[in-house]
């Protein structure tokens, strides 16, 4: 399983969007590209797919923009994965396969899993929280 372009850029503005769920206020796409460097006719097409999968809403107007619907805290990075990437299909294994082939095959299938146990227990919030820890830490205070 690979990070795609599209994953994580919409883990990227997923974050933004976690930001202000608090304040439902909205965030435009151009807040989003502005603060990371996401091409906004890409973002554009990524925030649609994300509505029609009922996680973000848009409004229009001059104080539009994006709300992330779905609480940071329930949203869990696999999910995010299989909404724009889609599930990942097992590749058959053909029987005149030799054996080198197939034990290859079943050792991607193992981290395939893997990966997935691992995309499943991280939220969009345990990125915001580990985000934050982080800036904690840089944060240097001189007197």
């Amino acid at each position: 399983m690979d990070l795609s372009a599209k994953v994580e850029y919409a883990l990227l503005a997923l974050l933004e969007l976690a930001n202000h769920y608090v304040r439902k206020t909205p965030i435009t796409m151009s807040d989003i590209s502005a603060k990371h460097p996401i091409p906004e006719r890409y973002l554009e097409q990524i925030l649609s797919n994300l509505r029609r999968a009922g996680v973000v809403q848009s409004q229009r107007g001059s104080r539009g923009g994006f709300i992330l619907v779905r609480e940071p805290r329930q949203l869990t990075l696999l999910e995010v994965v299989i909404m724009l990437d889609g599930e990942q299909k097992e590749k058959e294994i053909s029987a005149e396969g030799n054996l080198e082939k197939s034990l290859v095959g079943e050792i991607w299938r193992q981290a395939d899993v893997a990966a997935q146990a691992v995309l499943s227990q991280y939220t969009i919030q345990d990125l915001c929280d580990q985000r934050e820890t982080r800036l904690q830490k840089s944060q240097m205070y001189y007197i």
